[in-house]
């Protein structure tokens, strides 16, 4: 007797196994979430410092000269303010604790102040405002999520802070409504593009250095590319 070739469908060929995509994790602060670990805070202050010194150099240099640039349309000028914005984004990113933001951005404050600027001490109190701006950005996440979504709101929400509560009524109390409107634009703007995606650009170019692998960035970096 001899066999009769089956009919039908041959098999499907045998499917090669598919690795899972993975994404980034996100890494929380370690231990208590309001204690700060010593290197934190020597960290952060070393951060503070050295964009204490970029503010006094940007404000020496280039300040004056994108002011007379922006003198024909003086509310244009606002698209600056993210510079003075980072160190409160940058500080959060990296320690992500309460307070971090608050305290990097007005112990850069301080190192301007004590360079030299053209502003004295109001600079202290721009430094609070701009600080509470981020801590309120990563306070409605709940300290969880540090991506460059959480980090374009904190700029956003330090430049109102500082605008809404400090500029509109000392620099520009003279502007019509519709002058302060367009400078609150301008720096909302800055504070998304400057601070928020250039700090997390700025962050993840550091983790990648291995510069902050004591911290949560670090740690992300290299649990996304494992050895």
């Amino acid at each position: 007797m001899t066999d009769q070739p089956t009919t039908g469908n041959p098999a499907p060929p045998a499917q090669t196994p598919q690795t899972p995509k993975t994404t980034r994790p996100t890494i929380l602060a370690s231990g208590s979430l309001m204690t700060w670990r010593g290197v934190d805070l020597i960290t952060a202050a070393m951060l503070a410092v050295a964009f204490g010194v970029m503010f006094w150099g940007f404000d020496t240099f280039i300040y004056p000269i994108l002011s007379t640039a922006t003198a024909g349309f003086p509310p244009a000028g606002e698209l600056m303010l993210g510079v003075w914005l980072i160190p409160a984004v940058v500080g959060a990113l990296v320690i992500r604790r309460p307070g971090a933001a608050l305290f990097t951005e007005l112990v850069a404050a301080n190192v301007e102040l004590f360079l030299g600027n053209k502003w004295g001490v109001a600079v202290l109190l721009s430094g609070v405002l701009q600080g509470l701006g981020v801590e309120l950005a990563l306070a409605l996440f709940r300290h969880r999520r540090f991506g460059v979504v959480v980090a374009v709101l904190g700029g956003v929400l330090a430049a109102v802070f500082e605008i809404v509560f400090y500029e509109w009524y000392s620099y520009v109390a003279d502007y019509s409504m519709a002058w302060k409107a367009i400078y609150l634009a301008c720096g909302m703007v800055s504070g998304a593009a400057i601070a928020g995606v250039g700090g997390w650009a700025l962050v993840r170019g550091l983790a990648r250095t291995g510069a902050l692998n004591a911290f949560p960035p670090g740690q992300e970096i290299r649990e996304s590319h494992p050895v």
